[in-house]
């Protein structure tokens, strides 16, 4: 539990942090919604989204996440933990959710989309992560997305052309759709089989018994 710990520090400052402006917002608006199944993400390899872990996974646990947010780079390294805890039987998709407030969210997501285009997304998903504390506070974070694009072996020329193409643009903006339709707010916003995760099961043995249940569920079915 105490290696979690930092990440559910950080959630619980989050969530004190927001506790009245959350109590308003549910008091005025409905909860965040269940994803339809229209916009559920297939068992499929060539899937848009992205996925890690076995495609075809009996449970999906998928997150609507910023990368500049900090309890989402705390998650990120316990959300692989779970890959490997619940092997083939759990896979993660990534949705990108870059808020406004934070500067460079949105640009840090065009960085990731880029690097899927050569097949790194995950690659530079883990190395943003990893690095936040750098480039969130870098008057130009882009050098840095630039040099981590060098350092993951991608082709350089065409990164910044991705970068800021509308193909990437469409990307990070179909996520961020999606997550508007379905009433996230916050980030990171994790669902499980497309059912909205509460927040008082974002925490290590919450996600593990929300897991279990829908394993479970889905062995009945």
């Amino acid at each position: 539990m105490k290696r979690y710990l930092p990440f559910v520090i950080v959630v619980g400052v989050a969530l004190v942090t927001l506790g009245s402006g959350t109590m308003l917002y549910r008091a005025k608006r409905p909860q965040v919604k269940n994803i339809p199944e229209g916009q559920s993400v297939p068992a499929k390899s060539d899937t848009p989204a992205h996925v890690r872990g076995n495609p075809e996974a009996a449970v999906t646990l998928e997150e609507f996440a910023d990368f500049q947010c900090p309890p989402c780079s705390q998650f990120a390294p316990f959300a692989e933990e779970l890959l490997r805890e619940y092997d083939s039987r759990l896979r993660v998709v990534f949705r990108n959710f870059p808020l406004p407030a934070h500067e460079h969210a949105r640009e840090a997501a065009l960085a990731a989309e880029a690097a899927g285009f050569q097949g790194k997304f995950w690659e530079m998903h883990d190395t943003l992560y990893r690095e936040q504390t750098a480039w969130s506070k870098a008057p130009n974070a882009r050098e840095l997305f630039e040099s981590y694009a060098g350092t993951l072996g991608l082709n350089l020329d065409l990164f910044k052309r991705d970068m800021v193409s509308d193909k990437a643009r469409e990307r990070v903006d179909s996520d961020h759709a999606l997550g508007d339709f379905l009433g996230v707010k916050v980030t990171p916003t994790l669902f499980i089989n497309n059912r909205p995760v509460e927040p008082q099961q974002k925490n290590p043995e919450g996600l593990r018994a929300a897991i279990n249940a829908a394993l479970n569920e889905k062995s009945q079915s």
